[in-house]
C-alpha cells in the first residue's frame, strides 16, 4: 500500500509543479521562476522514475542472487502490512527454500560420492577430452596409483589397458591381465557411456577377478581329470585285462610246450584284434583331446553372413533332405558382413547346425532355422533353431565340458571347441532351451 501512496502522491506533486509551470509561463512571471519551475519538474521526473524502479531493482537483485546461488541474503520484514513488507516476506520464503534445496542436493552428492570412493570395485569416470572427473580408492589400489589427471596416464600401468578403456563402448568388456606389486591381477574392464548436461562421458569399472579365475580354473582342471581318468580307465581296464589272459594262456602253452589249436588261435588274433582297436579308441580319444587345446589364432577377414548360410546349406544339403528337414534363412539386413576366421566360424555353424539336425530326427515338426540380426547393443548375433525336444536343465549347465555329451553316439567336443573359437573372436556362445519346446544356440560377436 505504501508504494502506490508514494506513487500517487509523486504523481500528484508533478502535476502541480507543472500547473504551476504553466501559469508562470502564460501570467509571464519571468525567466527566473520559470527556470526555476522547469529545473524542479525534471528533479520530480527523476525521482519518480528512481521510484518507480526501486521495486524491480529489487526483483532484480534477487533474480542475481538466484542466478550466482547466493541464497543467504535476508530482506528486513517490519510487519507493517505494507505491499513491500509482503514482498520481501515472499523473497525470504523463496530464499529459505532453494537454500534448503541446495543443501539436501550437497547432502546427496556428498553420499553418493562417498559410495562411489569406498565402493569394492574400481571405478573412473573421464570427460571426452580425458580429464578424468572421480578416480576411487579402489581404482586407484588396483592401478597402484596415488592421483590420475588423465585417462592417457593410465598408458603408463598398462598399454592395453589403456587401449581397452578407449576402444570400448557402452556395454563392452574385455579381460586384461595386469602386473602388481601383490601379484598378476586379472582385470574385467566395463564400459559404459554417458550423456549429462549435453556432455558425453564414460564410466570404467574394474575388477580383480584373478582369484575367481583360479577357483574355476581349479574346478575346470578337476572335471577334466575326472573325465580323462574315467576315459582312459574305461579304456585301459578291459585292454590290462585281455592282454593279462592272453599272456595267461600262452605262458601256460610255452610252459607245458603245447601246441594251440586252431580255436586257440583264432581266440589270441581275436583278443589282440580287441586290443588293437581298444587302443585306437584311446589314440583318437587323446587325439581329439590335443585339438582342444591348439586351436589356432584366428585369421580375420569379412565373412558375408548370406554366403556363410549358403555353404553351410550346401554341405549339409544331404543330411537335411534324407531327414525331411526345413531349413529357414532369416539375415538382417541381408547384406550383413561379420569379421572373423571364415574356416573356424564355418566349423562352429557346422557343429550346431548337425547337432540340430540330430535332434529334430525324432520330432513331428522338422524345422531348423538360422537367424542373423544386429541387436540393440550393436553386437551382431547369429542363432541355430531347431525344434527338436530339447535339452534337460542338469545337462544345460555341462554341455560346455569336454567330453560330456548327451548324445548315443559323440565325442562330446564339437560345443566346446566352438566355445573356444568364439571366445578366441572375443564373442561368446550361449544356448536356449526347454524340454519340448526345442533348442537355440546363440553366437554374440561383440565386433
Amino acid at each position: 500500500m505504501d508504494y502506490k501512496v508514494g506513487l500517487l502522491g509523486r504523481i500528484v506533486l508533478l502535476a502541480g509543479t507543472l500547473f504551476l509551470l504553466a501559469y508562470t509561463i502564460f501570467d509571464e512571471w519571468g525567466v527566473f521562476v520559470t527556470s526555476l519551475f522547469i529545473i524542479l519538474v525534471i528533479i520530480q521526473i527523476i525521482f519518480l522514475l528512481r521510484y518507480s524502479e526501486s521495486s524491480f531493482k529489487k526483483v532484480r537483485t534477487f533474480l542475481d542472487n538466484i542466478k550466482q546461488d547466493k541464497y543467504s541474503q535476508v530482506y528486513p520484514v517490519k510487519f507493517d502490512g505494507t505491499e513491500t513488507d509482503d514482498l520481501h516476506i515472499e523473497f525470504n520464503a523463496i530464499l529459505a527454500k532453494l537454500k534448503e534445496d541446495q543443501a539436501e542436493k550437497e547432502a546427496n552428492y556428498q553420499y553418493f560420492r562417498s559410495v562411489f570412493k569406498h565402493l569394492s570395485i574400481g571405478l573412473i569416470t573421464f570427460g571426452e577430452n580425458g580429464e578424468i572427473q572421480i578416480l576411487n580408492v579402489a581404482a586407484k589400489r588396483i592401478l597402484n596409483v596415488d592421483e590420475l589427471k588423465n585417462i592417457g596416464e593410465i598408458a603408463n600401468v598398462n598399454k592395453e589397458l589403456h587401449l581397452a578403456i578407449q576402444n570400448l563402448r557402452t556395454g563392452g568388456s574385455e579381460l586384461i591381465k595386469i602386473a602388481h606389486p601383490d601379484g598378476i591381477m586379472q582385470l574385467s574392464v566395463y564400459v559404459i557411456e554417458l550423456l549429462m548436461r549435453g556432455e558425453k562421458f564414460k564410466l570404467v569399472s574394474l575388477q580383480n577377478i584373478q582369484s575367481e579365475l583360479e577357483e574355476k580354473e581349479m574346478e575346470a582342471w578337476q572335471n577334466l581329470v575326472k573325465i580323462l581318468t574315467h576315459e582312459i580307465m574305461n579304456s585301459i581296464a578291459p585292454i590290462s585285462s585281455l592282454a593279462g589272459t592272453l599272456k595267461s594262456d600262452i605262458e601256460h602253452k610255452i610252459e607245458h610246450n603245447e601246441e594251440a589249436t586252431e580255436e586257440e588261435l583264432e581266440d589270441f588274433l581275436m583278443g589282440m584284434g580287441t586290443i588293437e582297436k581298444r587302443s585306437e579308441g584311446l589314440i583318437n580319444f587323446v587325439s581329439d583331446f590335443r585339438s582342444l587345446a591348439h586351436i589356432p589364432a584366428p585369421k580375420f577377414t569379412s565373412i558375408r553372413i548370406s554366403h556363410l548360410f549358403e555353404q553351410l546349406e550346401t554341405l549339409l544339403n544331404h543330411q537335411i533332405e534324407t531327414g525331411g528337414i526345413k531349413l529357414i534363412q532369416e539375415i538382417d539386413p541381408e547384406e550383413l558382413i561379420l569379421f572373423g576366421d571364415q574356416t573356424q566360424i564355418e566349423q562352429v555353424m557346422i557343429n550346431l547346425t548337425q547337432n540340430a539336425i540330430q535332434a529334430v530326427e525324432e520330432s513331428e515338426e522338422k524345422i531348423i532355422r538360422l537367424r542373423a540380426f544386429i541387436d540393440e547393443a550393436g553386437k551382431i548375433i547369429i542363432e541355430v533353431c531347431d525344434t527338436g525336444k530339447g535339452i534337460e536343465e542338469e545337462a544345460l549347465s555341462k554341455i560346455f565340458i569336454p567330453f560330456f555329451t548327451t548324445k548315443k553316439k559323440g565325442s562330446g567336443i564339437g560345443l566346446s571347441l566352438s566355445k573356444q573359437i568364439m571366445r578366441r573372436h572375443k564373442g561368446n556362445i550361449q544356448v536356449r532351451s526347454q524340454l519340448g519346446e526345442g533348442t537355440t544356440f546363440k553366437l554374440i560377436f561383440n565386433g
